[in-house]
């Protein structure tokens, strides 16, 4: 850009602000109106639903100024429906995108609006909570930082969409500054100003946006310069991902076969050598053969190969920064036929794809090992703090209940008979109508998934090999990785805690940790602790180097920390607190739920006193609501309702 000089000399730099665009007043009245009569359903040909909702006039005017050195940016969409999403689906997103370290110098991430610098994510989910469905976008400018202003280019971005789908729109945005090139997360409701459902064309979301984002960053920014293109292609020969490059060769590619005379054609002599040096970056990398002097052949896994290659470069990167620096070898945990599992402290955690919620950790592993493990679909973030003991069990493992049924059933049949139960499965300790309730609960999971048939109220038709297709059934819907919360307390707590821990279970199984470097060694030196606290409240005797420990061991710890907390609840609440007598119902409203060293707990309040029930996701959603529930040693038995039960462990 030119410099001049002010009357003293001092130099300045003339940087406009984005330019107006005043020439598309009447074309953007001209397309919101053919948008509106778009709407009607037009006969003849075309592609079925391609005039389908708005801004389809719009998509095939965007873009038409756009010459090949225009700005480029990336936009990835996501719809989601509402009601199969949960209802906490989107403020649980919403405070997602807007976490500490997201913002400029590792700042809190800072919500705003079309009119806002601060917008109230609470009152913008309040207002959707009876839409159908959310679009949720990031918008990725090549050259975000130089655009300097997000807030404003966002801005600008969805006023021209406005316009371009005649309607107001509803959103919220924050930007991100925490990766290598900064982005912006837009939520927008699916809602119109007429208060109608939003449907918005499918050719304006692959197409329509996209270019009109390339469009305003142009005007921005100006076009791109020859040097710009070139250092940017170079940048993607020796790349380890699906490139440009790469999309250029499919293209000019015929059945995978590429003739290198095609490179000499005009439209692509400018890229000719950076493509040739592609080709031997790819053959080097096995993606590609020259077959002959002239012609390449291009591997047909190349593409699935880049994009996974870019994945695993992306979480190795991940893992480095989660170890800061800590000598680790990297795993990544996958799902397989066998029960491999690991147990590892929280390192890192986040989401592995920001738009549909899905989650990672980062396990520094009890045997020396950094694991990185995706989350399976709808698993919160906030369910595993930070430093928590976690294990992650790969394959899926038979459930205790698919061997307890078939073992139950007698010629392809299973019937609910308490006496069979009692006298089959020799249960003692457990109520045989909690067992046909933990039964009756599976059993109707493994209907609707058509693995099992009703055959009456009692009466069950169960295939032969039900626990192995039960564990099948389980693993589909996991994604094949199972993770349990061991601990929410990092073991440097745990080793004087009052209550039920980690540690005690591995003591009362005979472990010591899993030795050498890293997590495992620091497992030893907690176990040695812990135990020397044992012996300190006389619950454990040692014997030169064996520990002994006390009968119960587990139960006594949770009793004492109960009744303490319970000591504190009675004098806020001035109610009295029941124990659960063994095998007794207990009943109340759910008044809240707390996390303690023994693991979470329900208030149950019964208008003159109070019990605290060992807790279970499925009740959260009858927060506020009258329960029952029977506790026999470490096997809870909850009444939902209905007369229907669920029985938990």
């Amino acid at each position: 850009m030119s410099r001049r000089r002010n009357d003293e000399g001092e130099q300045f730099k003339v940087r406009p602000n984005a330019p107006k665009n005043r020439g598309q007043t009447f074309i953007n009245s001209v397309i919101r109106q053919a948008n509106k009569a778009g709407s009607r359903a037009r006969k003849g040909g075309g592609r079925p639903g391609a005039r389908l909702g708005r801004g389809h006039v719009a998509a095939r005017f965007a873009g038409q100024s756009l010459a090949p050195n225009a700005r480029r940016v990336a936009i990835k969409t996501r719809l989601v429906n509402l009601s199969k999403a949960g209802k906490r689906s989107t403020i649980t997103h919403l405070r997602y995108i807007e976490r500490e370290g997201v913002g400029r110098d590792g700042q809190q991430g800072r919500a705003y609006s079309a009119l806002s610098d601060d917008a109230d994510l609470a009152d913008f989910e309040q207002r959707g909570r009876e839409d159908r469905h959310q679009f949720r976008f990031i918008v990725s400018p090549e050259d975000a930082a130089e655009l300097q202003d997000l807030h404003r280019y966002t801005r600008d971005l969805m006023q021209r969409m406005e316009q371009d789908l005649g309607t107001q729109l509803d959103w919220v945005a924050v930007d991100h500054w925490n990766t290598d090139n900064p982005h912006t997360h837009i939520v927008l409701r699916g809602w119109d100003d007429q208060g109608r459902d939003l449907i918005i064309s499918r050719d304006y979301i692959a197409n329509g946006m996209r270019r009109r984002a390339c469009e305003l960053a142009t005007e921005w920014l100006g076009p791109r310069t020859e040097l710009e293109i070139q250092r940017s292609l170079q940048r993607e020969v020796e790349q380890e991902r699906w490139t440009g490059l790469d999309r250029t060769l499919k293209r000019e590619a015929e059945d995978g076969l590429l003739d290198m005379q095609k490179l000499a054609e005009p439209h692509l002599k400018r890229q000719r050598l950076l493509l040739i040096g592609r080709l031997q970056r790819l053959q080097r990398m096995g993606l590609a053969s020259e077959r002959q002097p002239g012609g390449w052949r291009l591997h047909p896994e190349a593409e699935r190969t880049l994009r996974t290659m870019g994945e695993r470069g992306d979480i190795i990167r991940t893992m480095q920064r989660a170890m800061s620096g800590r000598q680790r070898e990297l795993d990544v945990f996958e799902p397989g036929e066998d029960e491999r599992s690991i147990i590892g402290r929280v390192a890192a955690k986040g989401l592995a794809d920001e738009l549909s919620d899905r989650g990672y950790l980062v396990l520094d592993g009890i045997d020396g090992k950094a694991h990185y493990v995706a989350l399976p679909a709808k698993v919160e973030l906030g369910e595993f703090p930070m430093g928590a003991v976690v294990e992650a069990t790969g394959g899926g493992k038979v459930r205790a209940v698919d061997r307890d049924i078939a073992a139950l059933t007698e010629e392809g049949l299973y019937r609910m008979d308490p006496h069979q139960i009692q006298r089959t499965l020799n249960t003692p300790g457990r109520d045989p109508e909690g067992v046909l309730t933990s039964h009756r609960r599976r059993l109707e999971a493994l209907r609707r998934a058509g693995i099992v048939e009703r055959l009456g109220d009692d009466v069950w038709r169960v295939p032969a090999d039900l626990p192995e297709q039960g564990r099948q059934y389980d693993r589909q819907r996991s994604g094949g990785i199972a993770v349990t919360l061991k601990s929410h307390l990092p073991i440097e707590q745990q080793t004087r805690a009052i209550g039920a821990t980690w540690l005690d279970q591995q003591l009362i199984d005979g472990r010591n940790g899993g030795g050498g470097q890293g997590f495992g060694n620091e497992v030893g030196k907690a176990l040695q602790q812990r135990a020397d606290f044992l012996v300190e409240e006389g619950l454990a005797e040692k014997r030169g180097r064996r520990v002994l420990l006390a009968r119960n061991l587990l139960s006594t710890l949770r009793n004492k920390e109960l009744a303490k907390v319970a000591e504190g609840i009675a004098a806020e609440t001035d109610l009295e607190f029941r124990q659960p007598a063994d095998g007794k119902q207990v009943s109340g409203i759910y008044r809240r739920s707390l996390m303690l060293t023994s693991g979470r707990f329900a208030m149950l309040d019964d208008g003159m006193g109070f019990s605290l029930v060992p807790w279970k996701p499925v009740i959260e959603q009858r927060l506020g609501r009258s329960l029952s529930a029977v506790v026999r040693g470490n096997f809870v038995s909850w009444e939902l309702g209905r007369g229907r039960g669920l029985s938990l462990g």
